[in-house]
């Protein structure tokens, strides 16, 4: 007499969508070394080919701005040319947002077709808009040329109100490469995203579940406007937050990228670092976890 597992369902279902979300690749057109120290050409490489042996299968690849170093056209077909490939084999779509790095005429050309509003001039702010089942990502473009620091200009802000003002069935996530969020470092002060008071006017009281950005190359977690918000590590470098003696110090090291799950109850953020560490315990494989989560009863609902 063989006696029955009870069965029990776990809190939470599987993710609706599943976003996978990369920033700051400041790649060289020439494929020289980042300052002379870094390859952000092989570190883009290295993350891509991490996450397609991962087994995660996004629905996007967000990529939130510095795209480009000196935003050469070279640069954004290198990009293209490492980026598209991989999306296509993983069944995903690409999301591109401008950073102050880029140059939008020649990001929209490069890796977006030249694809723009119509009669809208080359280097007109890059924003879209995209879904993914009942998810809408929107992209807001918080570059301003000749400078680093950012801003939503009114025109897009007005945008962003009469897009947002229909909701989606299972809401909005909004990409933009400058965070709206109090910087931890003090040097950052001068690049900061600037007039952030109008941008809370326009997403409170909207859909918007979450804020994706890049810019400060390092992992940050806050809320605006009540709204959580991500920004990513950078992928070419990334800052040291315990720089002896304080002020800034860029590192190679600590890359990683930002896991996204949608669930029509929440948000999840996740770190997921580039480089792979020694194992500690029992590695278990997909299979085996699969058939221990059987053996225990356990199912996710529907």
């Amino acid at each position: 007499m063989t006696t029955a597992v009870p069965t029990t369902t776990t809190e939470y279902p599987r993710p609706s969508v599943v976003l996978a979300h990369l920033t700051d690749l400041h790649i060289t057109g020439d494929g020289s070394p980042l300052y002379g120290a870094v390859d952000s050409t092989r570190r883009l490489a290295a993350a891509l080919d991490r996450l397609e042996r991962s087994g995660v299968r996004p629905d996007a690849l967000v990529l939130s701005g510095d795209l480009a170093d000196r935003g050469e056209p070279a640069a954004y077909r290198t990009l293209r040319s490492l980026v598209w490939p991989v999306a296509e084999r993983l069944g995903a779509e690409v999301v591109v947002a401008c950073g102050n790095h880029d140059d939008r005429a020649a990001l929209r050309q490069h890796l977006l077709d030249g694809a723009g509003e119509p009669g809208a001039p080359a280097d007109a702010p890059v924003r879209s808009v995209h879904r993914f089942g009942g998810l809408r990502v929107l992209v807001v473009d918080s570059s301003v040329p000749g400078a680093h620091w950012g801003a939503v200009d009114e025109e897009q802000l007005g945008w962003l109100a009469a897009v947002l003002a229909e909701p989606a069935p299972l809401g909005t996530v909004l990409v933009v490469h400058h965070p709206p969020a109090p910087t931890l470092l003090d040097l950052a002060l001068t690049v900061e995203l600037r007039g952030q008071a109008r941008l809370a006017e326009v997403l409170a009281g909207s859909d918007v579940r979450a804020v994706l950005a890049g810019h400060v190359h390092h992992t940050v977690s806050a809320t605006f406007a009540g709204i959580p918000v991500h920004a990513a590590s950078g992928l070419a470098y990334t800052q040291d937050l315990l720089a002896e003696g304080g002020g800034t110090r860029g590192q190679d090291g600590e890359q990683a990228f930002g896991l996204v799950h949608v669930l029509p109850g929440t948000v999840v953020h996740a770190v997921a670092p580039v480089t792979a560490h020694p194992t500690v315990g029992e590695r278990v494989p997909a299979e085996e976890v699969a058939r221990r989560l059987a053996a225990a009863g356990i199912t996710r609902p529907a």
